[in-house]
């Protein structure tokens, strides 16, 4: 099968698209024709040496790629629910095993849904990943509810589009943060206030809020610090970008508020749900660039330029 193959940790630009073996699915695992996977941050973070490199380094040559859209080719059993045909997307456990910039994948099958009817592959595989950590910031964690709110930055990328519409869809008054280039799209998902990060601080702009999801952390202009600034006391601070900045917990307790980390869950139910909730028409999807297979140097170059509004997607057949 074809695939983008990771012989070596380094720059993007170095990785292969070149042929290798076909997956070999374990126990309850699916095998999966992949059509296109979405990319997130870690994937080239990890082709750099950095992300979860330590974890898939026995793995190389490896394969990135978490987010994965296709069709059944084999089931995990005769009886299963999911069997050859039926089209669907999921999150691959990339990090024990190769991901889903390739032909081929396999997918344990708690972590895979049916595809929504009204998606695209290339659509569809822009969700699972980031749709998914949304819920479990906003819905698991934060609980969101009538009555609260909630700020939420980076609005407009791909975690934060979904996570402003899971808030507002479950009731919470919703503030963001984007770019000027995004401020009318971040108000057509639902947004109550919108505040153009590069004309004002928000800190400034904003009375307190119950919640805040920080999709930033401390890697640019102090944005995990000055969030703790717009917290009621007893306020939850939620911070997602792994080592965005690592003594949020310590900040947090020492003015009086809760706080956590948030990591994806690759849950097949939730995916589900948050199908039906697109199908539905209740939740966008976006989906800034589809590239091919083989223009996956491209891809990366604009993935690694952040400000992405959305997803960016692999088409791979």
């Amino acid at each position: 099968m074809r695939a983008v193959l990771v012989r070596e940790f380094g720059p993007t630009d170095e990785v292969e698209v070149g042929e290798t073996e076909a997956p070999l699915k374990l126990g309850t695992e699916v095998v999966v024709d992949v059509h296109a996977a979405g990319m997130n941050p870690i994937d080239f973070k990890t082709v750099i040496g950095k992300g979860a490199a330590k974890a898939v380094e026995p793995l190389l040559p490896w394969i990135p790629g978490g987010d994965v859209a296709g069709v059944v080719a084999e089931a995990p059993y005769e009886a299963h629910d999911l069997q050859p045909g039926d089209a669907v997307f999921g999150i691959v456990n990339h990090w024990r095993t190769r991901g889903s910039y390739a032909e081929q994948a396999v997918v344990p099958s708690l972590a895979l849904a049916l595809k929504p009817e009204s998606l695209s592959f290339e659509q569809a595989a822009a969700v699972p990943c980031a749709a998914l950590t949304a819920w479990d910031a906003v819905v698991r964690v934060a609980k969101a509810r009538a009555g609260q709110r909630i700020l939420i930055h980076a609005g407009a990328g791909g975690v934060g589009h979904f996570a402003v519409q899971f808030a507002k869809y479950f009731g919470a008054q919703v503030a963001t943060t984007v770019s000027t280039r995004n401020v009318d799209f971040a108000r057509s998902l639902g947004a109550d206030e919108v505040i153009d990060y590069t004309q004002s601080r928000f800190e400034d702009a904003l009375q307190k809020v119950d919640v805040v999801i920080d999709l930033v952390g401390n890697v640019a202009d102090d944005t995990g610090t000055r969030s703790l600034d717009v917290l009621k006391h007893g306020g939850l601070y939620l911070n997602v970008p792994t080592g965005s900045w690592p003594e949020y917990a310590a900040a947090a307790r020492e003015r009086g508020l809760r706080s956590s980390s948030v990591k994806v869950e690759s849950d097949g139910s939730n995916l589900g749900i948050i199908g039906r909730l697109i199908d539905a028409g209740d939740v966008h999807v976006e989906v800034q660039h589809i590239y091919p297979l083989d223009q996956v140097h491209d891809a990366f170059a604009e993935l690694q330029g952040g400000h992405v509004r959305g997803k960016l997607v692999l088409k791979i057949r």
